[in-house]
């Protein structure tokens, strides 16, 4: 890397060691092809049958068990009878699609011991079968119009969800209010299902967990989610095979496994009922433990900017971020970041995403120079010779408060010193200030009399750090 310039590298704004949770690159060889062609016509269209006779078969127990229930108090009586049935239903479900042995690990925690389970990784809806390995029909936390929703509705309802309205402003307090009522009910509730992810990923890594689940200051029990299969036709993430694809191939598949790890009841210390996010990072260290998994600060938001990237013609993992870490170090929001996105998918090189030294020249109008190869190093932080998203959103934020250093400010001199002869002009800082910021001309004319204090229209390096350090 040219000169010897460089800003210091916060280790809290190193790049994730995984690039990419939320892609799932499924490749299939000649064997699996085979056998998924032989599956489709033979125990395929029989397995999907089945499923869609249990399916309505547990439509009809769920509404049965829901017609005139009071939503306000657990079940109790036949009613209960009924989520018995509920929960062999849904196990039998689940060995209609290959699931036939799922190895438990554990002993699920009573609800009166740990009112919340939290499992993770989230990566496939075949995660739900963890409501039915529990102490009976677990609940989750789901959105109040899903249990009007035909057929789904009275499954929904028959787990007795946390329903969460995101028209009312008090949701979250009255999410955490009613936890908090289930939890001091002594197990009359069942217990409450999290996925505190808040969203799928390929199970490389254990992404940021949301806080939602830990806000209630109540004991949880962290549940290890692992699918052992050699061929994986289970994850369902942003960026690869679709719902129906996964459920056709996992039901091409002669047997699939599944391993669910209930770990020991996590009761957090006095610091971590008062502090929701240490809660929440210690359960998570606990499972990412078990399973040997590193840690990513990606969230559902970095999501949203893979979509946004996409939609700019880039690469969709153009816009993976790390937007938690970011938004907590540099104080960025989710709107700010979908602005700076559309800014770079104008400079960068549509195919990789990235820029090089020649897009930052020709962005900046510029030759490309010592000087600019100095600058370009301030936002390549790993030294790779391209500036991805992440490096410059972080760059622009150090570049718009550096340090007034002797070296940042010769440095940022020789920048504009286009013609190299110690005196910057007010056509070559216009030059600049013009395309890299969109300065008017008369702004750039006022800023420029404001440095050249003596009025002979040429700005010194003695000038250039009077006013930089003033």
């Amino acid at each position: 890397m040219p000169g010897k310039f460089r800003l210091p590298r916060q280790k809290s704004l190193i790049a994730p060691m995984i690039r990419n949770p939320f892609i799932h690159d499924l490749r299939l060889s000649t064997l699996d092809k085979i056998q998924i062609a032989v599956g489709s016509v033979t125990i395929a269209p029989i397995r999907f049958l089945f499923l869609l006779l249990l399916l309505l078969l547990s439509w009809l127990i769920a509404t049965i068990a829901t017609m005139g229930m009071d939503t306000s108090k657990p079940m109790t009586g036949w009613r209960k009878f009924c989520k018995r049935i509920l929960v062999i239903m849904g196990r039998t479900m689940y060995f209609f699609m290959g699931f036939h042995n799922i190895e438990i690990r554990g002993k699920p925690a009573p609800s009166s011991e740990a009112p919340l389970m939290t499992c993770a990784p989230h990566s496939t809806y075949f995660d739900i079968i963890t409501i039915f390995v529990g102490e009976g029909l677990a609940s989750g936390v789901s959105r109040k119009e899903n249990s009007t929703i035909p057929l789904i509705g009275a499954l929904t309802k028959s787990t007795q969800p946390v329903l969460v309205d995101r028209e009312d402003p008090n949701s979250r307090r009255n999410t955490i209010e009613e936890i908090k009522k289930r939890a001091q009910s002594a197990g009359a509730w069942p217990q409450v299902i999290i996925f505190p992810e808040g969203t799928c990923t390929n199970r490389s890594c254990l992404i940021n967990f949301k806080q939602g689940a830990f806000l209630p200051g109540m004991p949880v029990q962290p549940v290890a989610l692992k699918y052992p299969n050699k061929l994986d036709t289970f994850t369902w993430t942003w960026q690869g095979p679709g719902g129906l694809k996964i459920l056709w191939y996992t039901l091409c598949q002669f047997h699939n496994r599944l391993e669910v790890e209930f770990l020991p009841v996590y009761h957090p210390s006095e610091e971590e009922k008062n502090n929701a996010k240490l809660y929440a990072v210690n359960v998570r260290a606990k499972i990412a433990a078990v399973l040997n998994l590193p840690t990513t600060d990606h969230t559902f938001d970095d999501c949203m900017l893979m979509v946004a990237a996409g939609k700019s013609d880039m690469p969709m993992d153009a816009g993976l971020v790390e937007f938690q870490k970011l938004r907590e170090k540099l104080g960025l929001k989710l709107e700010d970041m979908r602005q700076l996105l559309k800014k770079y998918s104008s400079i960068a090189g549509k195919e990789g995403g990235v820029i090089g030294i020649d897009d930052f020249a020709k962005h900046l109008n510029l030759p490309v120079t010592e000087p600019l190869k100095e600058l370009f190093s301030m936002y390549d932080r790993d030294g790779s010779g391209r500036i991805d998203f992440r490096e410059y959103v972080i760059g622009l934020s150090v570049v718009s408060q550096p340090a007034n250093t002797e070296e940042t400010l010769q440095m940022a001199f020789k920048m504009f010193d286009t013609e190299g002869n110690g005196k910057i002009t007010e056509a070559s800082l216009a030059a600049i200030l013009r395309s890299a910021f969109n300065m008017e001309t008369m702004d750039v004319s006022d800023l420029f009399k404001a440095v050249d204090t003596n009025g002979n229209g040429v700005i010194t390096y003695g000038k250039w750090q009077i006013c930089c350090v003033v």
